[in-house]
Formats: structure tokens, sequence, C-alpha cells
């Protein structure tokens, strides 16, 4: 459904698995025919099996496929092969991999997280293949590649995003060789998931060729509701990617994918003025009816042609269809109450549906040169995004009593009565070039600049900018380099959007940051192992707060957000990726942050929330057999503040997680069997979120895979 006008509704959950299991019969008539090859291949990759914990080249620094040693910045990869060793689940599982960034609330079924203590924004801050993605969901991983964290400002390729950086989140391409796999996992809970990964060409000559990725995800989680029910979880994918070789220099690819997605809610747990838990860390006090229910379909398109060698031009075009249902009970403490077994606490439930509708497109003209003895790889391009937003919402009475246990039962709400479409939209358009010169073996220079533009409906509401980024690599030896950076960001921030706040409906200006970068990247062990550190200041001017009002005004406002001041975050981070010797796998990285607010109100020296001092991760891969291998991963987070006036705390604590994974040939086929276990000693923390929506880290939790590849 959507609210603005008319328009064709291609996302179906039908039409994505019909895609994909129509894929299927070629793979069984592919597979016949070269069982004997694909054995061959299988023991090769089987034995002396990969580094796949280090990859060289992410595509969303640059806009391009340049190596991570000529890239003025400092990058994260994290490959799929890693995170499928975690049996990850969702984009927060697999960015535990980065220590700088940190995870914040989950609740309405969706993931908030900072970069170098940041907030990303659902509308700026994530990127699918490069392309501006709306991210106010659980983002499918199964889809994915690699996951790249690109730190620090990166307005000048993309335009609008955060200070703190961008997670660019690479899809999984079409291959030429047939391959068919398929997974299942489950935990102590009862939760299952079931995975196909399917593909190869559909002609003999390898001219189309696709990539077909089903799921089905039923998840039990372990928190109840106060009549002893859990929170469940009932998720579809469909993925389908088609690429046509249309002639030697062109390329066409053709992408689609769809999601649906429903959950209960549980808006996490509420921490009192001593920053302890209150009730307990398995009660959910959400109401056992309230859900959210997601709809979200993509459908792209990607040109590619090469005019020569040297240059190339690619064109690309996806729309994002986000529709959402949220009947919520929105549950908070009674008005100056800690203690809601004794005072209860408040129930202000709501039915409301979103659609949001996100069209983006860009142009790139991409080439290598030489003038003289210098080098230059050349970008020139523009991109653009086109944005709806609709709501409708019938709300019921407002902060209604109850008592924890209290039956409430399903309040007569519906959206469809709600004679008030409230809309925003907006356009946004960017140019933008940039060169990196080749000077000589040991010094390259690197400089580009954009100009933004978003365009509004109504006077005074359009913003405009010019964001610059400049870096120099000195690179002393051959497997080592030293660059520095300077780059800005630009954040449009649109208007205050909640009935709880003192300035709803206002007009915000833009935030604009500013970096300072020294880092340096060294591979060692013949390049199989990568090195890197870097030292980032970070300044953010006009920025957008909200607070909490100690004591709710007359109209029965909550918060209030203002634009005032500075906030600078300055730390330091190092992390390894790769291969340490001929068994020894390793990924593992650190941050130290030292992140203030500097105003001239109440904030002023305060720090944001859930930016810790320290943080730090590793995960280990040892082999000791071709067949047998044993993992084992450490997560450390500092202790963060809870509250914007940081006077509640969440403490320190370190998760350990282990896990062993066996292969084997079956009747022809590879098969391979894993168990983890996360948290081992069964440590109880507080992760992301504030004292009203804080994440109540999982006990002890075991996982078990099987995943067949023919």
């Amino acid at each position: 459904m959507s609210l603005k006008g008319f328009s064709f509704n291609y996302s179906t959950i039908g039409l994505a698995v019909l895609a994909g299991l129509a894929s299927l019969p070629a793979v069984a008539e592919d597979a016949a025919e070269s069982v004997v090859t694909a054995n061959i291949e299988r023991i090769t990759v089987t034995g002396r099996t990969f580094n796949d914990y280090k990859v060289g080249v992410a595509s969303g620094a640059m806009r391009g496929d340049i190596d991570l040693m000529d890239t003025p910045q400092s990058v994260t990869i994290i490959p799929d092969f890693v995170t499928d060793e975690q049996l990850a689940t969702n984009l927060s599982e697999v960015l535990v991999n980065d220590s700088s960034v940190t995870g914040g609330s989950e609740k309405w079924n969706r993931q908030v997280f900072n970069i170098r203590g940041f907030e990303l924004s659902s509308g700026s801050g994530f990127l699918i293949n490069g392309q501006q993605q709306w991210s106010h969901y659980v983002q499918p991983i199964e889809t994915l590649q690699q996951v790249e964290v690109l730190k620090g400002p990166s307005s000048m390729l993309y335009g609008q995003s955060g200070p703190g950086g961008l997670i660019n989140m690479v899809t999984k391409k079409p291959t030429y060789d047939t391959f068919f796999d398929v997974g299942f996992d489950t935990d102590e809970h009862g939760s299952t998931r079931y995975q196909i990964d399917a593909g190869g060409s559909l002609n003999e000559d390898q001219t189309i060729r696709y990539r077909s990725v089903l799921v089905k995800q039923d998840t039990t989680y372990w928190r109840e509701y106060q009549d002893g029910s859990n929170q469940e979880r009932d998720r579809w994918l469909g993925y389908l990617n088609l690429e046509f070789d249309i002639t030697d220099d062109l390329l066409l690819s053709l992408k689609y994918d769809h999601t649906q997605d429903k959950t209960g809610i549980d808006r996490g747990g509420w921490l009192n003025s001593d920053g302890e838990l209150i009730g307990g860390k398995d009660i959910i006090w959400d109401m056992p009816w309230a859900f959210t229910d997601n709809t979200v379909s993509n459908l792209g398109a990607e040109l590619t042609y090469h005019i020569s060698d040297d240059w190339k031009v690619k064109a690309g075009y996806n729309d994002q269809q986000f529709n959402r249902q949220r009947l919520d009970s929105s549950p908070s403490l009674a008005k100056g109450s800690e203690d809601p077994f004794k005072d209860g606490y408040t129930i202000s439930p709501f039915d409301r549906y979103d659609d949001w509708q996100h069209k983006t497109g860009f142009i790139d003209f991409t080439g290598d040169f030489s003038t003289g003895d210098i080098d230059h790889q050349f970008l020139i391009g523009a991109n653009m995004l086109d944005y709806y937003y609709g709501q409708l919402k019938d709300a019921g009475d407002k902060n209604q009593i109850v008592m924890p246990g209290q039956p409430m039962p399903k309040p007569d709400l519906d959206y469809h009565r709600d004679g008030t479409l409230y809309e925003s939209e907006y356009k946004h358009y960017g140019f933008y070039i940039q060169d990196l010169v080749t000077l000589n073996d040991q010094w390259q220079l690197l400089a580009g600049v954009r100009y933004d533009e978003q365009k509004k409906d109504g006077a005074g509401n359009n913003s405009y900018a010019v964001s610059p980024k400049f870096g120099v690599i000195y690179s002393p030896a051959e497997n080592g380099s030293i660059y520095v950076n300077y780059s800005k960001s630009f954040t449009p921030q649109g208007i205050v959007n909640d009935e709880d706040d003192v300035n709803n409906g206002m007009n915000l200006d833009p935030e604009y940051g500013e970096q300072y970068e020294i880092g340096t990247k060294w591979e060692l062990f013949d390049g199989s192992l990568l090195l890197t550190g870097a030292v980032f200041d970070i300044t953010v001017s006009n920025v957008t707060v909200t607070q909490d009002l100690e004591v709710p005004n007359e109209e029965g406002d909550k918060t209030i957000t203002n634009q005032s001041g500075e906030q600078r975050h300055k730390g330091f981070e190092m992390g390894a990726q790769g291969q340490v010797s001929d068994s020894w796998f390793v990924t593992g990285s650190m941050m130290y942050l030292d992140a203030v607010y500097d105003t001239a109100d109440a904030l002023d020296g305060k720090t944001p929330v859930d930016a810790p001092e320290w943080s730090a991760n590793i995960w280990t891969r040892y082999e000791v057999t071709e067949a047998l291998a044993f993992n084992f991963g450490a997560v450390y987070v500092g202790e963060r503040f809870a509250n914007t006036q940081n006077t509640i705390s969440k403490d320190s604590y370190v998760r350990f997680d282990m896990g062993a994974a066996y292969s084997m040939d079956v009747m022809g086929s590879d098969v391979s069997v894993r168990l983890n276990v996360k948290n081992l000693f069964d440590t109880d923390y507080l992760a992301g979120g504030t004292n009203t929506d804080v994440t109540v880290g999982e006990g002890r939790h075991f996982g078990l895979a099987l995943e067949a590849k023919f």
C-alpha cells in the first residue's frame, strides 16, 4: 500500500520466491553434468582454504575498486565468511567485528548504530552498493558479500551523511560457475532459519548469470511478556540478481529483493537513577498484542559501459518501497516513579502506518590517464535522492495506568480512521569530482569536492553545501603506507517530528562536520595480514540534541530538541585482519574515544549516549585439520552513559564466544556442522540504548548450523 497516489505493487513475496525457485532446474542440470569437476573444486576449497578474513578492496570508500593501501581513509571490511562462522543473523551481530561501531537501541524491530560515537541516521547513514538505503528496519545480511565501515565524513562522495562515517552493504553477485548451497540453523529457544543460496550461468555462453537467495526465519526470543509468552519474529526474504553481457563492453545488472518481517515489540529495559535494571532482565514491558510489520522491496538496475581499457561509465537506479504498520503499547514509567510494581506504569497505545519511498540514482565516469610521469585515477559523477514519507495514525487514550502482570485487552485502533495524512518529501542532488594522483612509487595525493543541494517545499527549507576532501599517502615501503586526510560532512536535519517534544514541527538547520585524520596501513606475511591504525579529530557544529524534560510541561511534552554549540570526538583505533600462520586466522580491533559536547547549556562537557571511552573485539579461527576448526572471540565495551545528562551509566563488560566446525564429504557433497556458544561465561551486561530503552544482553546462548554445498 502506498500513501502517495497510486503505485504498481511489484513487491510480493511470492514473486521473489518463485524467481529464486525458477533457477533451481538449471542448477540441477548443470550439477549433474559436472560432478567430477565440482568435487575437484571442493577439495581445493576445503583444504588450504582461504584467506577470507582479509579483503583488499572496499568499493564504497572511493566509489571504485581501489586498493585499501591506496585509500587515505580508515576502512574496515567484514566479509560474509567471518559472519557465517559467527552464525550472525542481523547487522548488529556483523558490526560487532569493528570496535569503532557501537550499538544503540533495538526497539521497534530496528537497530541503531554509532560510528566513532556519532549516531547513524536511518536515512543517510547506510548504503547498498554505494546507493543510499532507508534502514529503519533490521537489515537482511544473507544477501551480503561484505559490509564496509567507511569511517569519518564521506559527504564528498555521498552527500548527506553523518560525521562518524557510513555503512556500505555490498550484495552477492552472480557467478559464472553453478553452485547450490542449503543451510539451516537453530538455537536452544527453538528458533529456526532456512537458507538457499544459488548461482550460475543460464546459457551456454555464460552471458546471462544469476544469484538467488531465499530465507525463512522464525525466531523465539528469550525475554518474556508479562503473560508468560515470548517475543517472536517471522521473516521471509527473497533476492534475485541477474547480469546480462549485452556486448563485450556493456553489462546490465538487475536486482530485486523483498523482505516481509513481523515481530512483537520489545522496547528494552528501564534503568533507575542508580543505573540498575528495573524488574529483572527477562521482563518485557510492552503488551503481548503490540507488533511491528515491515514490508520492504528494492528494485534496481545498473549499467556499465567500458569505453576503453582505461575509461568506463556506470549508471544505476534503485526504487525502495518500505511500508510498516506498528501497533504499539508505548509503555513508560509513571510520572515521578521508579517502581512500576508499586505505582504501576503507563500505556499510550496507537496504531500507525508509515510509507517510505526512497528513489536513488547515480552516474559515474571513471578513468585512468597520465600527464607525463604522473598517473591519475579520475572520477566525476552525480547522484540524486527522491524521498517521500507519509503517515496515518490512530491513537488511544494516553497514559493509562496498568500494574505489572495486569492483562490489558487489545485496543480497538485502526490507522485507516485517520482523516489527516502527514506527509514529508524532498529531493537531493549532488555533483562530485575526485582525482587520486600518483606522483611516484612513494607519494600519492587525493583531492575531491562536491556540491549538494536539497530541496523541500516551503520557503527557507532548502539546504546547500560544498564538501571538500584532501588526502596524502606516503609509502615508505612497498607493503606499508602512512596517510593524512581532511574531510567534511553535511547532514540535513528535517523537522522535529515528535508529538511529545516541546519544539514539535520546528525546522532544523543542517549539521556540519569536519575531520582531520592520520593513519597507517601495513601488509605483513606476504600480504596475508593487514594491520591498520588511525588517529582522528572530528568537530560537528549546529548539533541537534534531544533532552528529556525533568518535569513534563502543562502540554504533556516529555522532551525538547534544540541546536546549539559543537560536538567534538577525538581518539585512535587499531585493527588487524588476515592470516597469522598456516592454521591461524584473526580479525580484531580496538578504539579509544574522547567524545564531549561543547555548548553553552546544561550539556556542556557531557558525553553522548553509547560513546564508550574504550572498546575492543577479536575473532579467531584455528584449523586443527583440513576438516576441523575452532573459533574463539571476545567483545569488550567500556562504561557508557545511558542519558544525555550523564547521571546514569552502564557498566563495562567482556563477552566471550566460542565455536567449532567440522566438514565432511557426504555422497559427493560438502557438508559442514557448526556449534557456537555466545556469551560463554553467562555474563550479565547491558548493550546499547538509553535508560528508557536499553537492550539487555542475553545470557549463554547456543547455536547449531548445518550447511550442504552441491
